[in-house]
């Protein structure tokens, strides 16, 4: 570890660390109830993560009414606490406590498509479950996982040394070098596509109907590879029962003439598995962005408020 890590500059990151690794050893219902409490407060806490959700849930869910997204609002931030420190379980848990806790449904599609000698690009979602479900699926397969380091360096560091250990290995977002190279070895790249991209090969793409600028790579790698392309999600189950992991078959067709077809399909999933529990997705991130200047801001000092406004 480089030195300049345990300088003052550091001393907060390492505070919240030592938090992290006491919670982490708890009874998987203490983690649930200390992980509830903490997103209970940074809901109050004066930061834009509260109006961000707020406004993603009034595009996405706009039949649902103010009060019903309120409480699907405090239910998300319960859930946000939670992850976090589930993501502390997938640094330092062993294999046997995420095991018992989880189970994997499908495993079969993606040994058969791994059979085929092309390898599988296996795409998710940004959940709350994201990093559990990487190490669920990465405690049966092997996994390349695809990530983009923290800001913190720190943190960077123990997130990235997470993944160096339990992954096979931990490829940068824009490495497509060596995610090519690992789906010629017939190897599993793992990543989660959906939030908002507007670097080049980006294409407006609906999300819940509303076009926003999205990555369609991953048609364009399934077509240089020939690899299979499945979906993958994790669920947080009720009460202390832990997580259930899906892999869903190959997408049929996948790539087809149009990536924006395509994305459509992925979209769909990620779609159907919001509606199943709302308050698991990664409402906080500002999605719904665009290509052009006349894209509305929707997160902006006078944003419309409904998609019908913006036309």
């Amino acid at each position: 570890m480089p030195a300049r890590y345990y300088g003052p500059r550091y001393w907060p990151s390492w505070l919240a660390l030592g938090f992290l690794r006491i919670v982490e050893r708890l009874p998987y219902r203490l983690v649930l109830a200390v992980g509830r409490g903490v997103g209970r407060v940074a809901r109050r806490l004066p930061l834009p993560y509260a109006g961000i959700a707020r406004r993603n849930l009034q595009l996405c869910l706009p039949a649902q009414s103010t009060v019903e997204r309120e409480r699907l609002l405090a239910r998300h931030f319960e859930s946000l606490g939670i992850g976090l420190f589930e993501s502390a379980m997938t640094w330092w848990s062993d294999d046997a406590r995420i095991n018992a806790l989880s189970s994997l449904n499908g495993l079969r599609h993606l040994e058969d498509a791994l059979a085929r000698g092309r390898g599988a690009i296996v795409l998710t979602a940004h959940f709350t479950t994201l990093q559990m479900g990487a190490r669920i699926l990465n405690n049966r397969l092997p996994i390349n996982v695809l990530y983009r380091p923290l800001k913190n360096e720190l943190l960077a560091y123990v997130s990235g040394r997470s993944f160096g250990q339990q992954a096979r290995k931990a490829i940068l977002r824009d490495d497509v070098r060596g995610m090519i190279s690992a789906l010629k070895r017939n190897e599993i790249v793992w990543y989660a596509a959906d939030q908002s991209y507007r670097k080049k090969g980006a294409m407006m793409v609906p999300f819940f109907g509303l076009p926003a600028a999205t990555n369609v790579f991953t048609s364009r790698l399934a077509r240089m590879t020939d690899a299979a392309v499945l979906y993958f999600w994790c669920e947080r189950l009720e009460g202390e029962r832990g997580w259930r992991a899906t892999i869903e078959p190959p997408f049929e067709g996948w790539p087809g003439d149009d990536p924006v077809q395509d994305t459509l399909r992925y979209h769909a999933c990620i779609e159907a598995q919001v509606r199943r529990m709302p308050e698991q997705y990664w409402w906080i991130h500002r999605r719904f962005k665009g290509l052009e200047a006349d894209y509305p801001d929707y997160y902006g000092p006078g944003a419309p408020i409904t998609r019908q406004q913006s036309g």
